[in-house]
């Protein structure tokens, strides 16, 4: 059954009015008819059955008819703090993150960091990010959208409130646990692709992150959130 975000209030029993991105997508694409069923859901929690009841050429009606509460949220808590990237890699990283169940993303700018947004531009840059992050959920089953936060410097984040455990991805000389007696709501760094400055690692120290490493491989910034998250899947699921 196809799934869709709707930015609108939903409840059963009553009837919709299709977005427009909802309605371009079913109806025009995928060329629903009256009848036909699809999951919706507006990121407040649950998804909706709904049945599709009037097509005209620029608008639809749909037929909300259940409401299922689940969300397929992971047993932890993520914030991911992710130095931007250019190009696709930042996508993909957005992306795979949201599959994997983060819970926020603050997007950062460090020393190394090869992105700078700018004015007019800012908006539109988050705006399809966030669009990557509510595809990513149509996709992948989950029903609470992350959000994905401007821009802050990695100097304001470290000092801005976070949870208590906190994870740095960086060399770990010690080859200490830091997954031993990790929370389940925690903040996860990870720096661009040139990697954080050795001053960056010992600022984010000196606030409480501890060094997280993972194999004896350079990971890319892209890849790194994607086998840290799935890591907390799997040590928080047990």
């Amino acid at each position: 059954m196809p799934r869709f975000f709707m930015d609108a209030d939903l409840a059963v029993s009553t009837t919709v009015e299709l977005t427009e991105p909802v309605f371009h997508h079913w109806v025009k694409v995928l060329r629903a008819q009256v009848g036909e069923t699809a999951t919706l859901f507006n990121g407040q929690g649950g998804e909706y059955d709904v049945e599709l009841i009037e097509v005209t050429k620029k608008s639809a009606l749909a037929q909300v008819n259940t409401f299922n509460a689940t969300n397929r949220t992971p047993h932890f808590k993520a914030l991911l703090g992710q130095v931007m990237s250019k190009g696709d890699r930042m996508d993909y990283a957005i992306q795979k993150a949201v599959e994997l169940g983060v819970s926020e993303i603050q997007l950062l700018t460090s020393e190394r960091c090869e992105m700078r947004l700018k004015y007019d531009r800012d908006q539109k840059k988050l705006d399809h990010w966030q669009g990557v992050a509510i595809a990513a959920c149509e996709q992948s089953g989950l029903n609470l959208v992350p959000k994905i936060l401007a821009p802050l410097s990695l100097e304001k984040w470290l000092v801005s409130e976070l949870p208590a455990t906190r994870l740095v991805l960086a060399p770990n000389k010690d080859e200490v646990d830091v997954l031993s007696n990790a929370s389940a709501e925690l903040a996860l760094l990870i720096g661009p692709e040139g990697g954080l400055s050795e001053n960056e690692i010992q600022q984010a120290n000196i606030k409480g992150f501890q060094n997280w490493c993972i194999g004896e491989r350079v990971l890319r910034t892209e890849t790194a959130p994607v086998v840290a998250l799935a890591i907390l899947n799997y040590h928080f699921h047990q």
